[in-house]
């Protein structure tokens, strides 16, 4: 059992030892069960945060997300970073400008950055593809992880990247890098707990590997729920709700009073 959470340096000192687990996690459960399991770093979205977020996940390294386009200068950007890690967060995940990030550092804010396939940016790169697939493609990937490293960044996601560009990448430079379907060369392994838990009901990414049918069960959920709702609108219609035995009870001499005192007017 777990009992302190792990700092920046107790992450970058693991670099090359160990690979840690990463889960995107959008709700308090999901945050519990990544604290269960043992998941090591989450992503999460800054409204999660806070104490209830920390009760359920007490020692688990928290990256909530300032989304590309919800923030456009960097005084924006650091101010929802202060009150993101105020709430419990231990860094930011960032997609914004080598500039913004050097500001960032700059305050002290610990930033993990993105590189290889960043769907906020993918018009640039092709859409929602692999990167990297080519000599000039995975140098510009080692030139942005560089880059990164330089404003002072110090972790990056690295998403859809050949594994071997992955590995070459991360063991050239001092930052952790997060792997989303990019091997197992870099220093931790990234899914959504969606694609973990099969609660999507579309498309499944390539690198994305399902443990559970949540999908199926949601609908087992819903047809039960209907079944419910059904069966209470029909005992209503039928008088068969609510029973007698479900209403406040009432002693004859007082009922007698009240409505003696109706009649009176």
């Amino acid at each position: 059992m777990r009992h302190r959470r792990p700092t920046v340096a107790d992450l970058l000192s693991m670099k090359g030892k160990r690979q840690l687990t990463m889960l995107r996690v959008v709700t308090l459960e999901e945050a519990e069960a990544a604290e269960k399991a043992g998941i090591d770093l989450v992503s999460v979205p800054p409204a999660l945060l806070g104490l209830e977020f920390r009760e359920a996940a007490p020692s688990v390294f928290a990256f909530p997300g300032l989304e590309y386009g919800d923030y456009i200068t960097a005084e924006e950007y650091i101010g929802a970073a202060f009150k993101a890690l105020k709430a419990g967060g231990d860094a930011v995940y960032c997609a914004a400008s080598l500039s913004t990030v050097r500001r960032m550092r700059d305050e002290g804010i610990p930033v993990c950055g993105h590189v290889g396939l960043i769907p906020s940016k993918a018009t640039w790169t092709g859409g929602f593809r692999a990167v990297g697939k080519t000599a000039a493609s995975a140098l510009e990937i080692w030139r942005q992880t560089k880059a990164l490293e330089e404003a002072g960044a110090f972790a990056a996601e690295i998403e859809v990247v050949p594994g071997e560009v992955a590995a070459a990448i991360s063991a050239r430079t001092s930052i952790l890098m997060l792997s989303m379907g990019a091997g197992t060369g870099c220093d931790a392994q990234y899914l959504f707990a969606e694609d973990v838990l099969g609660s999507n009901r579309g498309h499944y990414p390539r690198h994305a590997k399902t443990y559970r049918n949540f999908a199926a069960e949601y609908e087992r959920l819903q047809e039960e729920r209907i079944a419910a709702f059904s069966e209470f609108a029909h005992d209503v219609r039928s008088g068969a709700y609510p029973e007698k035995g479900r209403l406040v009870g009432i002693e004859e001499k007082e009922l007698s009073a009240f409505l003696a005192e109706l009649e009176r007017g």
